[in-house]
């Protein structure tokens, strides 16, 4: 055993041992960081223009600050990225994380020197989370591949700005390095294609003990690697033991992933954003991810099904329930006030509180008032490939097919690239259909009266998705494909690419 590792047990045991201290008083905890971040934010001109200086409680917070987006946010960040201090939080940022937009283009999300300790300290506390649970520590005496973005930065008046996984990249412990692939030279590589092949050569022959990625990259990086050398990628690298991912529901890529790899690794799921590092899989073989609780971020929850209402309700940790859909709106010490993350979560326990990320707000289907949600979608298909247990799938997406003709009924479409397609695709679609009436009663509905007919499956060929991301720009890194939309923007996308 190597010192890192040797080293890593005791610093393990003590971080547990801060964990459980809070822990023991979760809502107490909650309180106590909203409390600093109202005295800090009084300060600021979002104080001021919201009188937070009066503010003592949730309830004074969710009077004065309405739930806002970044784009209803916007003027406040502009005013800080043009290099204004004190606007949303005291001082000025010390990054902006450069993420992607919706609807005015990029993002930029500040990171203070009160919150990048959240994003650090989150990623390291995982993994000590992990050696204090298993025992298991060799993966730090090996190499440690991240799959980011480019740690190279920009400075825009003034401001440090990049990636949010390339602006942790330049906070990774010393004694970490040493250990970290790929090199800054193949990080810095702007094409996603181009920078997979350098990583492909630069970690071929190395010890590899720990992977960390978005699934759907991960898994083109491993296909490489397999179509290089001929050989299972847990051959290729037999100290691998530990497979780190976040950002998308594993369970679509769990099968093909692992017949890549070809043995069983240990793995943790990550809930990290540029707004802030949320929550982690501290108990392996538990998918629920446990609540960062007393890290700077004040956690709020809305009932999904009313989130788009005038006033919904804010509730706050003690007023969940298990089960139930919720929208995130975080109070960060960022800067962020009232912000609606975008991201759905379901609650699995309390005391301790964990989640499981369910979906995206935004990212419903309901064009028929289905109100159909990707925790839906996915679950559907784990159901179906439970019962076709040929099958593996690359990616998938459900778009609507809204019928002008009355002859001609509406249906769901589901664009599917399979790693090994159903033997009997009919049955394989009864069994999504199914599968999804089952978890909806909406759908269900729709479906019984026969305003909905049976979905449309539709097979795409090896790299459709690949190549519709890379159309749009979005290729690697920590882009997302869709699971669900009102619109049929990247199913037309997808269109060329069709077998069925």
């Amino acid at each position: 055993m190597g010192l890192k590792s040797t080293l890593s047990r005791p610093l393990a045991a003590y971080v547990a041992a801060q964990y459980r201290r809070w822990q023991q008083d979760p809502v107490g905890t909650q309180q106590q960081v909203l409390h600093q971040l109202l005295v800090r934010g009084a300060r600021t001109s979002f104080g001021h223009d919201h009188d937070l200086s009066a503010a003592r409680t949730a309830q004074d917070l969710a009077a004065r600050v309405p739930i806002r987006d970044y784009e209803a946010l916007k003027p406040y960040f502009e005013r800080m990225k043009a290099g204004e201090a004190d606007v949303l939080w005291p001082g000025k940022p010390l990054y902006l994380a450069k993420t992607s937009g919706t609807t005015s283009g990029a993002k930029y999300i500040p990171l203070t020197r009160d919150s990048i300790p959240n994003h650090i300290n989150g990623a390291r506390d995982a993994l000590l989370q992990y050696v204090h649970q298993t025992g298991k520590s060799r993966f730090l005496d090996g190499k440690m591949m991240f799959l980011s973005g480019s740690p190279a930065l920009e400075v825009v008046n003034g401001l440090r700005t990049g990636r949010l996984s390339g602006i942790v990249n330049h906070h990774v412990p010393a004694y970490l390095r040493r250990n970290q692939l790929p090199g800054y030279a193949t990080n810095v590589i702007e094409d996603w294609e181009t920078k997979l092949d350098g990583i492909v050569e630069e970690t071929l022959a190395a010890p590899m003990t720990l992977i960390s990625g978005i699934p759907p990259w991960v898994q083109m990086y491993f296909d490489r690697l397999v179509a290089r050398t001929g050989r299972p990628v847990g051959e290729l690298f037999p100290n691998f033991d530990l497979f780190v991912y976040g950002g998308v529901n594993f369970e679509p890529y769990r099968k093909k992933l692992f017949d890549t790899i070809g043995r069983p690794v240990d793995s943790i799921e990550l809930f990290p954003a540029s707004e802030g590092f949320l929550a982690f899989q501290d108990e392996p073989g538990n998918p629920g991810l446990l609540l960062l609780l007393n890290a700077g971020i004040f956690f709020e929850f809305v009932p999904a099904e009313r989130f788009f209402e005038p006033n919904p309700p804010r509730l706050t940790l003690a007023e969940v329930e298990l089960d139930r859909q919720y929208a995130l709106v975080l109070t960060s010490n960022a800067g962020l006030w009232g912000y609606s993350l975008g991201d759905t979560v379901r609650f699995v326990s309390r005391y301790p509180f964990r989640v499981v990320v369910s979906g995206r707000i935004k990212h419903f289907l309901s064009a028929f008032g289905e109100h159909v949600i990707g925790e839906e979608v996915e679950q559907a298909l784990r159901d179906a490939m439970r019962q076709h247990p040929e099958v593996e799938v690359v990616e998938f997406t459900v778009a609507p097919l809204v019928s002008n003709d009355p002859a001609v009924p509406s249906r769901h479409e589901w664009l599917v690239e399979f790693a090994r397609p159903p033997h009997d695709a009919a049955a394989f679609a009864a069994a999504l259909d199914t599968g999804l009436r089952h978890r909806n009663t909406y759908y269900n509905d729709l479906r019984t009266g026969n305003i909905l007919v049976p979905l449309l499956l539709t097979a795409l060929p090896a790299g459709a998705f690949q190549l519709a991301m890379k159309r749009k720009g979005k290729l690697g890194g920590q882009n997302k494909v869709p699971r669900l939309s009102n619109d049929r923007d990247l199913a037309e996308e997808l269109f060329p690419c069709r077998l069925l």
